[in-house]
């Protein structure tokens, strides 16, 4: 077997920093920062910037912010050519691309399927060895999607009927698959201020209501501007496709409004996602409330735990003592092992729990909700001003059973704990059911949780374990 050609970093100290941890914080910062409008549906695809993460980074994140609850792990990147001219599209496939986050790799399935259902896709030696539109997206990718394999498509050709076969292509490609499709674009460039918000806002107003051939048009009549106009107009045909009702616009600045610079031309950036509503709805809090068990709490007692957490949540935030609570009722005494999870505007905001707890479980849901607040690693601390913008879920688990086949896994009923050596993960009931997961899905997002390989569970000193939860 041939040995891959990793396909080497060309921006590293330059667009992005080159050292892994510094990296890791910067891409981290502008995650924390972005606050983006939760989306009730099936996520499809996004768009995103491609400049320096010193002036799009942050743009960018509002749209890598809602994979922290729409995961996958299959990407498709749509990036458009700055210094190759050539006709087609070129896919990169000798290796994966390392960046100082590691090596992402490819997805041969369908990088084969792509070779095989068009002439007009190959691999151009001289397409890749400069550009940044691509490649600037891993780090974000890497760092909200626990492992995923890489498609990685770089437009020569961006006139409308090309980007009509090639989104044909990528739809018979990835078709009964679960692809996230992203697009990769700035927007005008180099326009007074002023001229290139009123640009832009017709290449946004025109994407929001969906309106691909509306979009090809203005572009064409240069009424507005973008250099990856291909890859939006051909993720957009390609999600429509796919079943895609609905754009939201997540986020748009310029490099004026990030440097504060805005007497000279700037250029514009604009995140945005697109997805089937038709998902939507209350199936979010349906899906919930079907992974739940009955363990026998009243809702006064369950009201009573809640009022506990956010009293000790808030405190906390105030700096002010911590509440000296009289022993609540001997039922919620019981040592029992629970998770808090905090949501503000739809989105993660913090999620720490015990497995086992040999501690009431009053005191240990007291201690879990300030630990999702100010100490969950994938978060900053929770500001005083988000106090009033918080939800607070709580999962009261049974104990744990080891199984002995995956057979027994309950989509709706079980979460999940794998433990492998010294690597252990875990997912409660409810991410497999809003997520749409089955069982041998939900086996590898656990090992990817645990930072195992996704088929890890399939060894034989993988240790499964299964338990349900009263959720409220």
């Amino acid at each position: 077997m041939t040995a891959e050609k990793i396909r080497e970093s060309v921006i590293a100290g330059t667009w992005y920093p080159a050292d892994a941890a510094s990296l890791r914080r910067e891409v981290s910062k502008y995650l924390d920062r972005a606050v983006p409008t939760a989306i009730d549906g099936e996520l499809l695809g996004i768009i995103v910037p491609h400049a320096g993460y010193l002036y799009s980074g942050g743009v960018a994140a509002y749209a890598y912010k809602l994979l922290v609850r729409h995961p996958f792990d299959r990407v498709l990147i749509l990036a458009p050519s700055h210094r190759a001219s050539f006709f087609g599209s070129s896919i990169y496939n000798l290796g994966g691309y390392r960046t100082p986050l590691g090596i992402v790799a490819l997805d041969r399935e369908i990088i084969d399927q792509l070779y095989t259902n068009t002439p007009l896709i190959k691999y151009v030696p001289h397409a890749d060895l400069t550009e940044h539109s691509l490649e600037i997206q891993l780090p974000f990718l890497q760092r909200v999607l626990p492992e995923f394999m890489l498609t990685p498509v770089i437009m020569g050709n961006q006139a409308f009927d090309y980007c009509t076969r090639l989104a044909d292509a990528i739809v018979s490609a990835c078709g009964g698959k679960r692809v996230l499709l992203v697009a990769s674009t700035d927007l005008s460039h180099y326009y007074p201020y002023e001229e290139a918000k009123r640009l832009d806002s017709i290449l946004l107003d025109r994407l929001q209501a969906f309106d691909t051939e509306g979009l090809a048009r203005e572009i064409q009549s240069e009424h507005c501007q973008a250099c990856g106009a291909g890859p939006v107009l051909t993720l957009m045909l390609a999600a429509k496709k796919l079943g895609a009702d609905t754009v939201s616009i997540l986020n748009y600045a310029n490099s004026g409004d990030v440097t504060g610079e805005r007497s000279s031309g700037v250029v514009g950036y604009m995140a945005a996602a697109i997805f089937n509503s038709k998902e939507g709805g209350v199936k979010k809090d349906k899906d919930r409330s079907e992974a739940s068990i009955d363990l026998g709490y009243t809702s006064e007692e369950k009201e009573q735990l809640r009022g506990l957490a956010l009293k000790a949540i808030r405190n906390r935030c105030l700096g002010e003592p911590a509440p000296q609570e009289e022993s609540p009722s001997e039922h919620l005494s019981e040592p029992r092992g629970a998770f808090v999870c905090l949501h503000k505007e739809g989105e993660l905001r913090g999620c720490i729990g015990r497995v086992e707890s040999t501690r009431p479980l009053w005191e240990t849901i007291k201690e879990m909700a300030v630990e999702a607040a100010f100490r969950d690693p994938r978060f900053c601390s929770l500001e005083e001003e988000e106090l009033d913008k918080i939800d607070l879920e709580i999962s009261v688990l049974t104990p744990l059973r080891l199984i002995e086949s995956p057979s027994e896994i309950e989509i709706g009923k079980h979460g999940l704990l794998i433990r492998k050596a010294f690597h252990s993960g875990l997912l409660l009931p409810q991410v497999a059911t809003e997520h749409g997961w089955d069982p041998t899905e939900f086996l590898q997002w656990t090992c990817a949780k645990a930072g195992l390989p996704k088929k890890a569970w399939r060894d034989p000193d993988t240790k499964i374990y299964i338990f349900s939860a009263d959720i409220f």
